[in-house]
């Protein structure tokens, strides 16, 4: 099963495969609480600007940051993810990025792409 959460959260057991989507790695955080770090997976530096400042909604992010797998190394990437999650037979694997809001965070745009309720 896939899991997202905020890399402040507090590890638990059941987070199974920790995996950070962030472009930047986290202040203060140690490198021990991921397994693994796909940092491209995560949404451009200037779309990420263009929603935090609100120059555009959330479902206009959402649009142009699946566009993003349009392109070739962003999707071999998520190949990468997919073959991740398939790896570990059963074992839960957890998104972590920065975000709090996980309602509004690419890593749930992402969970949604690996359990293939949406299709690119």
């Amino acid at each position: 099963m896939v899991k997202t959460k905020s890399i402040y959260d507090p590890v638990s057991a059941g987070d199974g495969l920790r995996v950070l989507v962030t472009r930047y790695w986290p202040r203060g955080v140690k490198k021990d609480r991921c397994e693994r770090w796909l940092k491209d997976l995560a949404p451009a530096p200037s779309l990420i600007k263009l929603w935090k400042s609100g120059a555009i909604s959330w479902e206009e992010f959402k649009k142009k940051y699946l566009q993003e797998y349009g392109f070739q190394e962003k999707r071999a990437l998520l190949k990468e993810l997919k073959a991740l999650v398939k790896e570990t037979k059963g074992m839960d694997v957890t998104l972590l990025c920065m975000c709090r809001d996980e309602a509004h965070c690419h890593r749930a745009v992402l969970k949604d792409l690996l359990e293939k309720k949406i299709s690119i």
